[in-house]
């Protein structure tokens, strides 16, 4: 069928809708404040999308990657021009960075900062049959809009070390964020060969391959950052800081202590600016809805716009340092500012049960939870990880680093959030789109 004028896909928590594209213009925003989570939208006509415009083949010829490794090496050193003979001052110098992960909920708020900072950002992205950026579309700019596009996006996988060798080469970084994992830890015990090749092994290919275009390059000034987890701790009793030892008790934490050591190793081997941030559970609207904290407010918008009666859950003890994604990356980013590599925890050091994260959820919309929840076995993980509290003093001391949102404020943000997203899937089920029997 032939499109006679542009229309728009609207993704609506993977539920679709057609409806006239609306030209629209977004700001960077100034702060990392949380942001409302708005619909992301794909071009279907004409017959690109803006995903696949950013996104240069990643068979690019040599050619290609030196032309843009050349531009790069310009925009880092900045241009002259001559007036009347005169040299006029240059441009100032813009930062590079390379973030593994960029469309998943750290890299979506790390990009977003990092613009507001001045940097031109790189995200290595897998291929998938489904769009997987929803949650960058709102900060995507066309790549031929040259003086604008800051954020461009390549096809990579951490299970391919040629891949990440070749956009260093052509990149030329200043700063790589390794935030790219399989992330979910029930998973984990499912799929726990894959969990560790990426986890594990994928950073210390990310890890080799900037060794080696360091030693190639002479650009010894590039900084690594690891994303560690406070799963690593596992039963190790709160509360957990920089000196707490390890005691993973899935395969991601054991991927993540992996991943961890190489970090520590490379940085003492090689002399890599190379860090490891140990971030406790952070969340926010753009959580993944498989995980505990975002099922919960999905289920609350559901349920008291009535589309949803029932919610089914794990373990309720169990108890989490929960902080927000947006303050947890400004972090990331300071961590790498400092003089020395180090090792930090992120945290809120407020511990709090999933019970206690259903009476706040619940509460916000004048529900009882036990109205609506239902314990399931099959939701309860071979080994249990009873308590995580961070102890993030060091990071408050050399970092200066504090969070700014709470725990009743950050669970009234993603449950206002829901409730709207819930109010909009209505629209879609009066109207007969959807099913709304597909949950119980």
């Amino acid at each position: 069928m032939i499109c006679k004028k542009p229309h728009t896909l609207e993704l609506w928590c993977g539920k679709l809708s057609l409806k006239n594209q609306k030209s629209a213009s977004q700001s960077s925003r100034e702060k990392l404040s949380p942001p409302p989570v708005k619909c992301s939208f794909i071009q279907l006509y004409p017959p690109t999308t803006p995903s696949l415009l950013a996104l240069p083949s990643p068979f690019s010829s040599a050619a290609e990657s030196t032309t843009m490794a050349s531009e790069n090496d310009t925009s880092r050193s900045g241009s002259t021009t001559t007036v009347n003979g005169d040299e006029a001052p240059s441009t100032p110098k813009r930062k590079i960075a390379l973030i593994t992960g960029i469309t998943g909920q750290d890299g979506s708020y790390l990009t977003e900062f990092l613009l507001n900072k001045g940097y031109e950002v790189h995200g290595l992205i897998r291929r998938s049959s489904n769009f997987n950026t929803q949650r960058i579309n709102h900060i995507y700019i066309d790549p031929h809009n040259a003086l604008k596009a800051l954020m461009k996006l390549h096809y990579a996988d951490l299970s391919d070390a040629s891949s990440l060798r070749r956009w260093l080469d052509t990149i030329f970084p200043d700063e790589v964020y390794n935030l790219a994992a399989q992330s979910h830890v029930a998973v984990s015990f499912e799929i726990p060969d894959y969990t560790a090749d990426v986890v594990a092994t994928g950073a210390l290919r990310l890890l080799e391959a900037v060794r080696s275009h360091i030693s190639a390059t002479g650009r010894t000034h590039i900084r690594y950052y690891q994303a560690g987890s406070s799963e690593m701790f596992g039963s190790t009793p709160p509360p957990q800081s920089e000196s707490t030892p390890f005691h993973p008790r899935s395969p991601y934490a054991a991927s993540k202590c992996a991943a961890h050591w190489y970090t520590v190793n490379y940085r003492e081997a090689y002399g890599i600016f190379a860090c490891n941030g140990i971030l406790f559970n952070h969340e926010s609207p753009r959580r993944g809805e498989n995980f505990v904290t975002r099922k919960i407010t999905r289920a609350v918008g559901r349920i008291k716009i009535g589309l949803q009666s029932k919610l089914f859950l794990g373990n309720l003890q169990a108890s989490r340092d929960w902080g927000f994604a947006g303050d947890y990356v400004e972090a990331m980013w300071m961590m790498l500012q400092q003089e020395k590599p180090d090792d930090y925890v992120v945290a809120t050091e407020e511990s709090h049960t999933v019970e206690e994260f259903l009476e706040v959820a619940f509460g916000n919309v004048g529900l009882n939870w036990r109205d609506h929840v239902v314990i399931d076995k099959r939701y309860f993980r071979p080994a249990e990880v009873d308590n995580l509290k961070g102890d993030a003093s060091k990071a408050r001391k050399e970092l200066g680093w504090k969070p700014r949102v709470g725990f009743e404020q950050l669970v009234k943000m993603m449950v206002d959030e829901d409730v709207e997203l819930a109010k909009r899937e209505k629209v879609l089920v009066d109207a007969g789109y959807m099913d709304a029997q597909q949950q119980p």
